[in-house]
């Protein structure tokens, strides 16, 4: 630091006194020689910054300790983590992963009003959402979903590339929208704690329309599994199947068409191998031919 310091034109008294040490101690310091530690870590830094580079800034501290080993120098491994971490070299993580959820603790958080029964007798009684994201080649996008329990139907969906503020809230008004919710509904929304399901306009929004809000807890996907089950199936039955992706565009077009197959179309095991659209149908029609033999 002093070295540092010195470089920028300070004095060596003057920063001394700051840091409580004495510069004949700093004098004396910079006289001895490099202990064998040094000297040997001196050696050893431009051959892990070279594997390191040679790599592409793919290899860590593993693979960077074994190099050395194949051509008979042996490297203890936490060394070369040591000297890693110095410089800030670090390789690449496999699995690392986008967080399309940042859990918000300061908000006010609404109870679970679910605890993992994901079942309802009737349209619009239960909604669950989450959101995911979708590799392309000019960057991510991203799509928020909301799924009708009952019916499997998603009512509502959004697509959008970053900032993600509005993604969430605007799948929720297409849903609003499509299912013509009302006051006194019933309806019963359950998200995760992502910041945008738990921040004030969205809260809003479903408290103008009664929908009671329901969280699951922070980093537990068995909270909202029903909303990351239909994540899974869209990446499975869309994203992995027709890609790689050019560009937002393209997600874009496919989600729609997705989307419209899924509800219309998509026989689902969980509604006696129906479509979602047909089995409300059914739903209706029943309800109605009970009011008539009411």
């Amino acid at each position: 630091m002093i070295d540092h310091l010195r470089d920028k034109g300070l004095g060596v008294d003057p920063v001394c006194r700051v840091l409580d040490l004495s510069p004949s101690t700093y004098f004396a310091r910079r006289k001895r020689p490099k202990s064998a530690r040094q000297l040997r870590d001196e050696q050893l830094v431009a051959p892990i910054e070279r594997e390191h580079t040679d790599s592409g800034g793919t290899c860590g501290a593993r693979r960077i300790t074994r190099a050395p080993a194949r051509k008979g120098h042996s490297i203890a491994r936490c060394t070369v983590e040591r000297l890693m971490r110095e410089p800030g070299i670090e390789g690449v993580i496999r699995g690392r992963r986008r967080r399309t959820t940042v859990p918000e603790p300061a908000a006010p958080r609404p109870p679970d009003l679910v605890d993992r029964v994901f079942a309802a007798d009737g349209p619009d009684r239960l909604w669950v959402a989450d959101p995911t994201y979708v590799r392309t080649w000019s960057g991510r996008a991203y799509a928020a979903f909301v799924l009708d329990v009952y019916s499997r139907m998603i009512v509502g969906r959004q697509i959008a590339e970053p900032p993600l503020t509005e993604l969430p809230l605007d799948a929720l008004e297409m849903a609003l929208w499509r299912r013509r919710i009302k006051k006194d509904s019933g309806l019963v929304h359950h998200s995760n704690r992502g910041s945008q399901y738990v921040s004030i306009r969205y809260t809003e929004r479903l408290a103008d329309v009664g929908a009671a809000a329901s969280v699951g807890s922070a980093a537990d996907s068995y909270d909202n599994a029903m909303a990351e089950a239909l994540n899974g199936t869209f990446k499975a039955e869309l994203i992995e199947m027709q890609g790689p992706w050019r560009d937002f565009a393209q997600v874009e077009r496919a989600v729609s068409e997705w989307v419209t197959w899924y509800n219309d179309e998509r026989l689902h095991s969980a509604i006696d191998y129906m479509p979602p659209v047909e089995y409300e149908q059914q739903h209706w029609a029943e309800q109605e031919q009970t009011t008539q033999s009411a």
